[in-house]
């Protein structure tokens, strides 16, 4: 066996534990995990995809306050801020405020007219799994 792997295997800790792929650095003091700007870019940008969330997305990774927000506005995307398919979605990089507990990144819509528009979709930092818990339209 190799003395490198030695400690590992003798050690009493569990195996699990060592592998935990959760940073230390990111653990609120509960133990909860936080999502981080790069995990809440990562998210939106699979979730919005490249022309808006799948019907399985927009049913499983949303909050229940923008499935309740979407209800009362049946006329309306509230996920998109518009209606209809866009050309192209591109998603900014997050922004993460730990204090308030959430975090957002802007996203632009294209559209087949050439227009584009943007709005905020925002990410609850301690949500599992992770999933938009609101979108502010822009206008």
């Amino acid at each position: 066996m190799s003395a490198a792997l030695f400690p590992l295997v003798a050690s009493s800790v569990p195996a699990a534990a060592l592998a935990d792929p959760v940073p230390r650095w990111s653990l609120h003091h509960h133990g909860h995990h936080h999502h981080t700007a790069e995990e809440i870019t990562t998210f939106l940008t699979a979730f919005y995809g490249d022309h808006g969330p799948s019907a399985r997305d927009r049913s499983q990774r949303i909050s229940q306050q923008l499935k309740e927000k979407q209800a009362h506005s049946p006329d309306a995307d509230v996920v998109l801020c518009a209606q209809g398919t866009p050309r192209d979605i591109a998603v900014g990089p997050a922004t993460v405020a730990q204090a308030a507990g959430v975090g957002w990144a802007t996203v632009t819509t294209t559209w087949d007219s050439g227009a584009t528009d943007t709005f905020t979709a925002y990410v609850r930092l301690d949500s599992r799994p992770i999933a938009l818990d609101d979108v502010i339209c822009a206008g």
